[in-house]
């Protein structure tokens, strides 16, 4: 028996590298480096994308992974189903038109990993942002709209996610079509760091935490004003 539990060890990791490479490749030919989606074309590629949901409805991430693996594990997630969900319900023009029976988009119960079913509410508040707290989960996350911080178009691993997330939030934070940081004393920023500012701010205020990975700083007292959030899809 104890032979065979490295051998069951080298088995997953084999099944995890190899499933989590059917999702980048599919992001790699469907979303751009500017994370503008075809959703059209990955509607023809569906079947692709379900055999990867179909590797997360048997799989069960365990405490024995690292924080990074399990990180990387549950952002696709999220990604992948949030695709799936656009994808079942395309065309659309915003994931907010997207509802059952009342709900939203994101307290729809229909993603399925290890056999439980989850909302996108649950995967990101309280797996995510609760067990394995990270600001940068926000830069992670899709919600498939303008504002979003833009759809990655590579898959997440352990090895990657730490350099992945890292250079997204810098892209984000300096991107001006999300934050506006050219008037250092009066910045226009993403709705993102008021819905969340909690994360933000465990460490400093909002403008410490922009002033990691702003190109160039803004004052520390700088006046705030939240841009309005584009819920138009995020691609074609």
């Amino acid at each position: 028996m104890k032979k065979l539990i490295p051998i069951i060890v080298l088995f997953l990791s084999v099944t995890i590298s190899a499933q989590t490479s059917i999702f980048n490749g599919l992001l790699n030919k469907h979303v751009d480096v500017n994370g503008n989606v075809n959703y059209k074309a990955l509607k023809k590629d569906e079947a692709t994308l379900n055999t990867y949901l179909t590797y997360l409805e048997k799989t069960t991430p365990n405490a024995s992974w690292s924080k990074n693996k399990q990180k990387a594990f549950w952002i696709n997630a999220y990604n992948a189903y949030t695709i799936k969900l656009i994808l079942n319900n395309y065309p659309v023009k915003s994931i907010m038109n997207i509802k059952k029976k009342g709900k939203s988009a994101w307290k729809i119960p229909f993603a399925v990993v290890g056999g439980k079913t989850y909302t996108l509410d649950h995967i990101e508040h309280n797996i995510l942002r609760e067990k394995l707290f990270d600001p940068r989960i926000h830069v992670g996350v899709n919600c498939a709209s303008g504002s979003c911080p833009k759809l990655h178009n590579k898959a997440f691993t352990e090895a990657n996610i730490d350099s992945e997330l890292e250079s997204l939030m810098k892209q984000f934070i300096n991107d001006s079509k999300r934050n506006n940081l050219k008037k250092k004393n009066a910045i226009q920023i993403s709705e993102i760091f008021n819905w969340f500012k909690g994360d933000f701010t465990k460490e400093g205020s909002v403008v410490d935490y922009i002033n990691k990975y702003a190109n160039e700083p803004v004052a520390t007292d700088a006046k705030i004003q939240h841009l309005p959030y584009n819920w138009n899809l995020n691609g074609k």
